[in-house]
């Protein structure tokens, strides 16, 4: 099998277990968002969470970026928007709801399924890194003056 195909593969892998988990999470915790019996510490963090990943998306259009972590053929380096602070700000972004959907389901299942989604994250976003060294000449340089997922932390 080839590079290109085997990273396609797995990349699918991790996309179907990332959306996996998301419905998930998204099943546990909506219904207490629905009836409001949700802590305010996680209505703040899931509106934090979407406003950094309509940024995100909006700084990274659709079409320059790829849902799996291997980079596109052609893509641009993004360095601007939540990207000057966080290189992964999608990931961040996804990880903010589903910890607000954790928090206001308040059930060990929905933490245990969180934890999965941060696997599956921190593994696309290792997967990312190691390729966008290789697609982007920028981007060793880019990775010393960001982050991860927030800024400040690495």
């Amino acid at each position: 099998m080839s590079d290109d195909r085997a990273r396609h593969r797995l990349g699918s892998v991790l996309v179907a277990l990332q959306f996996g988990l998301i419905v998930l999470l998204a099943g546990m915790g909506l219904p207490a968002f629905l009836s409001g019996q949700v802590p305010a510490g996680a209505w703040v963090l899931s509106a934090i969470g979407v406003v950094v990943g309509v940024w995100a998306v909006s700084t990274n259009r659709p079409g320059n970026f790829n849902i799996r972590p291997s980079p596109r053929a052609g893509a641009s380096l993004i360095q601007q928007g939540p990207y000057r602070w966080i290189r992964h700000p999608m990931y961040t972004a996804v990880m903010a709801c589903g910890t607000a959907a954790a928090w206001a389901s308040s059930g060990w299942l929905a933490w245990l399924t969180l934890g999965a989604l941060v696997a599956v994250l921190v593994t696309k976003a290792v997967l990312e890194e190691r390729w966008m060294l290789m697609a982007h000449p920028g981007y060793a340089a880019y990775r010393q003056k960001t982050r991860w997922f927030l800024p400040w932390i690495a």
